[in-house]
């Protein structure tokens, strides 16, 4: 028995239906498929790179597989003029779309393995840091510029839009004209975030001091600068301050720092004394990291003597730590063991002799 197909009558818009799911079928079974054996074959590697690069390429891929057949299905459509001219515009529409949301995913994917490539949570970890900022910044840049463009593709393939942008292009040196000095203050943080990439003023987990706040530089964008600082507060700088104005960058060549302390004591203090004290202080410190480290004479006034200590510490967390307990270590030994260290005013007298006849007449 044998059954005859072409005595069957399928309307076109039936046909077009059951051919647009089955292209939209076999796409997602084919993605699904391949999806499954790359999570395998990156499962399989030490390396958690292809693992972000499968995770974040899904959806996109997911939805290119189904442009691509849909493509193929076209030529099998029966479809009326109005409906291909249709389907040619929202195929111009889309296709760039997802050509530049694959690309952002791929420049995703780049700044994601950096990531996790390059640890910043190390002692040493200032080729990571750095790194890490410029990939952050020509990242965003790359990924606006795409966006950009993706959208002007999308926009041109429309003809009604087309034609008004091909009018449009004799005014576009005055609206450009209007539009730069209108943001000339978001420009200046664009060209200062460019710049930032390459000239590195300053790197993502540096220390600084910007307007005497203590942080730490948690993230750079495009047009602003976060700093975390010390009180969980977040100070937003923009990108030019950092081009226009000095500022503090204690971690701009290495993350080892020298801290510092003062002290004002009697000038009859016992330095030697107080010297190796210090030295036995510090070498009992975990924090020290055996650098370097003296105990010094810096200045003298007439009711005191100035003492500065130095010690040398991994970072800046662990040199604030370190100053703060040798502050209160000295100053528990000065008040326990020296406390004719303390500061004194001293007053000098001077004897009255009574058979003298003007100290006699002012008695």
């Amino acid at each position: 028995m044998s059954l005859d197909w072409s005595q069957w009558d399928v309307p076109d818009a039936v046909a077009n239906a059951a051919i647009v799911l089955g292209a939209v079928i076999v796409a997602l079974v084919v993605h699904a498929l391949f999806m499954a054996i790359a999570r395998r074959l990156a499962g399989r590697t030490p390396d958690s790179v292809d693992d972000a690069a499968v995770a974040l390429s899904k959806r996109p891929l997911r939805w290119v597989a189904v442009a691509v057949a849909l493509a193929v299905a076209r030529r099998f459509l029966i479809l009326p003029g109005w409906a291909d001219d249709l389907w040619k515009v929202a195929a111009g529409f889309i296709v760039p779309g997802l050509i530049g949301w694959l690309i952002v995913t791929v420049v995703q994917v780049y700044i994601r393995a950096i990531e996790l490539r390059y640890d910043i949570a190390v002692a040493d970890n200032l080729r990571a840091r750095s790194r890490r900022t410029r990939v952050a910044i020509l990242g965003r840049i790359m990924i606006i510029g795409v966006s950009l463009m993706t959208i002007a593709l999308m926009l041109l393939s429309i003809p009604s839009i087309r034609s008004v942008g091909i009018t449009l292009m004799a005014s576009a040196g005055l609206a450009g004209l209007a539009v730069g000095a209108a943001a000339q203050p978001a420009l200046k943080n664009l060209i200062a975030g460019v710049q930032l990439a390459f000239t590195e003023p300053i790197r993502i987990d540096d220390v600084l001091i910007v307007d005497g706040e203590w942080g730490k530089v948690e993230e750079i964008r495009l047009t602003y600068v976060v700093i975390a600082l010390w009180d969980e507060r977040r100070l937003v700088v923009p990108v030019s301050r950092f081009l226009d104005t000095p500022f503090q960058n204690w971690t701009r060549n290495t993350s080892k720092l020298l801290g510092s302390a003062f002290f004002w004591l009697d000038p009859t203090t016992d330095v030697p004394r107080l010297r190796a004290k210090y030295e036995e202080i510090v070498r009992a410190s975990p924090l020290w990291d055996g650098r370097a480290f003296v105990l010094q004479v810096t200045d003298t006034k007439p009711d005191a003597i100035e003492v500065r200590v130095l010690a040398t510490a991994k970072d800046a967390a662990t040199t604030f730590d370190l100053r703060c307990e040798i502050r209160e270590a000295l100053l528990a030994f000065i008040r326990d063991e020296m406390p004719e260290a303390l500061p004194k005013r001293r007053l000098a007298t001077v004897p009255v002799a009574l058979n003298h006849p003007e100290a006699a007449a002012s008695v």
